[in-house]
Formats: structure tokens, sequence, C-alpha cells
């Protein structure tokens, strides 16, 4: 009989030591894996009133019981910790091979805790693991970093390393594996770096266990034929062009941001647009492990002013230092992706920030002598060098390294940092996307799309849509959705096939495959309803840590933009959000009381008490 088993690396930086630990079978059950478990094991072990850059915080590393299995895009992992740029908690998702790896290493998580006293790397072999010395590598920049370490260690190992901007506590540093993939929000990078750990670095040979491996591999030959059917059909899109093929199709709608959120309406998208990037910088397309879909872009430059090749950009990346910088010159965005890549930075939170101080500077808050040049919307040669000041601490780049709300809030004018819980919006705006606004909201990270995309709903994804500029149902969907993510972020899978391909495409909203391919691989006999409450116990988990940390209803909130300023034209001309309105049936529908706290019978259900 499978016993499904799970086991984590306990790191304590301060000490030195390592250890080996079975994870405790209801935890798995209740918690599923990844976010789930992490955020469990945060809860349990982290204060949530500690300094985020202080040894006691803690940065966990976990993927989920579906990694590394035959399941299309059993390929992720998430990084969980309280977070330096917001104060809450945060679960930053990333894909790539350095997942599966750590999977075949034979662990379903890291724990570090503590500092070291001088920069060490975590090397992960087959079940064993030691801690080694990284000045040699402090400095370096990701791509040189994971070369050395995997000449000094296998080629065939997988990175996850840290940049400049991790080592200098840039509260938006990301931490990239596999060079190009990023882990990127809310600056998981900024507490790897604080606790001088440059990277972990992890081989492995060992199968991963499946309770019906037949199962598991009928289930993943149908997902897998569904998708190349609708690749012979022309309609996977995310193949051909990316997630850059949506600059176009947002600012068409009206909910492009452009100029830090002034409109959603960009002249520029075409110019930025994933056909523009395919046809002059693709060099191909590229896949995470065990990905049919392979919507990364592998890019290549030899412009006159920008030169470099590597990853990306993705959508995000085109709204943040594209659209919201007034930026169309494609070239200048890529470039300053490849910087983010390679200096560890969240590309959405950087465009965002340099967005912000070019609404500050053209409003006149902001002096040019602070800057040190002038900085207009549009202005590309500054947002590539802004970025890599950014990375580096230097200069102007230093009150940047702060993200968006610091900055904002320094020159005294909060309202032109476009956050949530003070982390930088994505690339929706929510006066065209009513469903973005109480998800921003309510996210217990602050602003995301990667916690309940209610863009699926609201434009058509699914065989059924929501109306986008109406408040109507969208408190009830959003909590729906903010359950599914949890669970997806629990598994291990990518968004775009559970979303696609793991739900049933009603308006029930229900995990029939995901729950299907967890009861396969876990022998544990899932029911969607079963999944759903999970997800459900883990999204109340984190808005309990929240509570502790010292949230109220009064960060349940978004800009006064997006509740004042209605969006000047476009589809959604004179749109704003109703925002309290949603939330009162959100809070209802949650089993929350009207402050946003779980009430003791919600968490008695959750067997969260």
């Amino acid at each position: 009989m499978h016993a499904w088993r799970g086991q984590l690396l306990r790191v304590d930086l301060t000490t030195g030591s390592v250890a080996v630990e079975e994870i405790p079978r209801s935890k798995l059950q209740d918690y599923i894996g990844g976010r789930g478990l992490a955020v469990r094991y945060l809860m349990d072990e982290v204060d949530p009133q500690i300094d985020p850059l202080s040894g006691e915080n803690k940065l966990i590393m976990a993927n989920g019981p579906l990694t590394g299995t035959p399941i299309p895009t059993g390929a992720r992992y998430m990084v969980v910790t309280k977070s330096p740029l917001t104060g809450a908690l945060t679960c930053s998702n990333s894909g790539g091979y350095f997942p599966t790896e750590l999977k075949k290493a034979g662990f379903d998580m890291i724990i570090i805790e503590g500092q070291a006293a001088q920069p060490v790397y975590l090397y992960v072999d087959d079940g064993q693991a030691e801690l080694r010395p990284a000045d040699h590598l402090w400095g370096r920049l990701v791509p040189e970093a994971d070369q050395i370490l995997r000449d000094e260690t296998t080629e065939s190992a997988k990175t996850a390393v840290i940049g400049p901007a991790g080592e200098n506590q840039v509260r938006i540093a990301a931490i990239m594996n596999d060079k190009h993939r990023a882990a990127g929000r809310a600056g998981v990078g900024a507490v790897m770096g604080a606790k001088k750990l440059k990277a972990v670095v992890v081989k492995g040979s060992q199968k991963v266990s499946l309770a019906e491996p037949a199962s598991v591999k009928s289930l993943a030959r149908k997902i897998r034929d569904e998708v190349k059917a609708t690749a012979d059909a022309g309609k996977l899109v995310l193949r051909d062009y990316g997630t850059a093929y949506m600059p176009p199709v947002t600012s068409g709608v009206g909910i492009c941001p452009t100029r830090n959120f002034q409109t959603g309406v960009f002249k520029g998208a075409e110019n930025i647009s994933g056909q523009v990037l395919t046809e002059k910088y693709l060099v191909r397309p590229g896949a995470c492990w065990g990905c049919p879909i392979a919507c990364g872009r592998i890019t290549k430059m030899d412009h006159a002013r920008w030169q470099g090749q590597g990853e990306g950009p993705e959508y995000e990346t085109l709204a943040s230092l594209g659209s919201s910088c007034g930026v169309d010159q494609l070239e200048a965005i890529i470039k300053a992706n490849y910087l983010c890549n390679e200096l560890g930075l969240d590309t959405i939170s950087m465009g965002m920030t340099i967005g912000c101080a070019m609404e500050l500077f053209e409003q006149g808050l902001l002096p040019e002598a602070d800057v040190g040049r002038s900085l207009n919307f549009g202005d590309a040669e500054a947002m590539v060098a802004l970025t890599e000041m950014t990375g580096r601490r230097e200069g102007f780049g230093d009150q940047l390294a702060e993200g968006s709300y610091r900055l904002a809030h320094q020159y005294g004018h909060p309202e032109y940092s476009i956050t949530a819980k003070k982390l930088e919006f994505p690339g929706y705006d929510p006066r065209g996307a009513k469903g973005m606004g109480i998800l921003y909201a309510t996210s217990n990270i602050g602003a995301s799309h990667m916690k309940g995309d209610m863009i699926y709903l609201e434009f058509g994804y699914f065989d059924f849509r929501l109306d986008p500029l109406t408040e109507q149902d969208k408190a009830r969907y959003c909590k729906q959705m903010q359950d599914i993510y949890a669970v997806v972020d629990s598994v291990g899978v990518c968004a775009f096939v559970a979303m696609r391909h793991l739900m049933k495409h009603d308006e029930s909203l229900e995990l029939d495959r995901m729950a299907e391919a967890m009861a396969a691989a876990t022998g544990v006999k899932y029911d969607p309803a079963g999944l759903l409450e999970a997800g459900e116990r883990i999204f109340n988990l984190e808005r309990s840590f929240l509570i502790a940390a010292g949230f109220t209803r009064a960060d349940d909130n978004l800009p006064p933009r997006m509740l004042k300023e209605p969006l000047p034209e476009g589809p959604a001309k004179g749109q704003v959000v109703d925002l309290e309105t949603m939330l009162e049936e959100y809070y209802q529908d949650r089993g929350w009381d009207s402050a946003g706290v779980p009430r003791p019978e919600t968490l008695e259900r959750l067997k969260l008490v």
C-alpha cells in the first residue's frame, strides 16, 4: 500500500547545521504541499511581528505532490516568508527545472532559518546537504553565479540564486532559478540576501513515488492530448507569442496600465506586442520541465543601443517596464528585463516603481536633483538606467529599491503608489475589470493576479463570462478563485494548465481533474469539494497571519485613483471601483465578521483552532 510521505530539510544558517525531518501525514492531507504546507510551517514557527530582514524570519522553499510527476507542468515551487516590502507574508511561485530537481533530490521543502556570518550556499545532492562558503560568489550576477556553482558541483545541477539586488536587500528583489525563472514578488530575494545565502544548488536522481502510476500517466496523456489539439487548431497563442501577446488585448479593452495607471489605453501597445517580439527577437519558445505549452520566450537582441540574450519579456514585464512607464521601445524593455533577471529583481514592482517616480517628477513633486536626471514618461534611457541602479542601490536607485509606496510616501504623496498592502499592481486596471479590484484588495500578499486571477472569468477564458464592468457576483467568484489558486499553488502545477485543463469549465468551478490527479498521485481520495476546502483552509490561515501581524480591514483597500478617478478613455471610460459593496459581500461569503476577521465557527470548520 502506498504511504504518502514527505521530507523537509531544515537549515540553520546561524549554527551551520542541516537536518532531515519527516512531515506529519496530517499536515500533508490538510495543507497539501507547496504554498499550503509552507504557510502552515511559517505560522507555527515565525512570530508575525518580527522584522522580515532579521534572523528570526524563515525562508521556506516548497514544492507540491504533483511536482516532478508526469502531470503536465508539474514543475512549480513556492517561496514563502514574511515580506520586507509589505510586512505581510508572501508566497512567490516559480517554475523551470529547479523545483523538479529538488523533488528528485528527496525533499518537499527546505526551511532556512537564522543568518550566516559570511556568505554561503546550500548544496543538496540526493538526500544529503551541506553549506559551503560563497564569498567568491557575492556580487556576481545571476548567470555568472549559476555557472560557477555548476562548475563547482555538477553541470546538471539546478540553482536558485540571488543577484546583487538580493545581496543589497532591495525590497523588490527576486530569487532566480535556472537563470531566468523568478520567484519574484514582495522581496523574497531580500530575505535570502539578509541571511547571506547566495544560492541553493540541487541535484537529484530519485524517482517520485506515486500511488497509482498508471492512472497518473493516463491522466497526463489526456491533458497533453488536449493541449496538442488546441495547438493543432491554431489556438495555442501562448506557444506562439507567450503572454507577450497581451498588450494590444488589455489596451483594447481599456485596462492596460499606462503612465502609472493614469489611463488604461496605451497608444504604443502594438509596438511592444508578442508579435513584434517574435518577429524580431525570438530564438525559440522555452518550456519548464514537463510542459507541453512552452510559453517562455528565449530571446536575443543585437540592437544599436541595447544588446543581450536571455528569457522574456512576459506580459507583466511589458506592462510594468513598458506601458506603465510610457515606454513603447521594445528594445529598451527587453534590456531592462535582462537586467532584472541578472540582478535579481521583480520586473512588476521595478517598472511600477519607476512609473510612480515618473509621475511624481512630472507633477513637480520629485526634484531633478534627487534623480540626477529628468524623468518623464516615455524616457526609455532613464527606465533602463534606473533598473540597473536599483539592483545595485546606486544613486536614486537606492530610493527606488524601497518600492513605490515608501518612495511616494517619502515625497508626501502615497496616493501615487499604485499598490495594495504596499505591493505594486500587476498589468490589469481594476476600474475596467472590477473582479481584479476585489482580488487586489483582499489578496493576502498584496496586489497579485496570481492569487485568484479574475481575468479568466471577466474576459471569457471559461465557458461563461462575467461582465467586467459590474461589481455583481465578483465577491463570490473572487472567493472561489482565491481558494482554487491556493490549491494550484500547493499541488505544484502551473496555473495555465490548472485553469484550462484541470478545472471543469462551468459555473461550479470544481477541481474535478485536479482531485483525480491528487488521488492518483498520493493515494488520498480527494474529491473536488475536499480540495476546495483545503484551499479555503490555506487562505484563512494566511489571513490569520496577517491579523497577527497587525493588518486590519483598512488594509483591504485600493489606491485612491482606483476608487475616485474615472478612467478617462477606452471601453471602460468613466469607471471606478465600488470596493465597499464588494467587500461587505466578500466578508460574508468568507465567514468573516465586519472587521474582516474569520469567525470562530469558520476557523473551527476549517480545523484552524
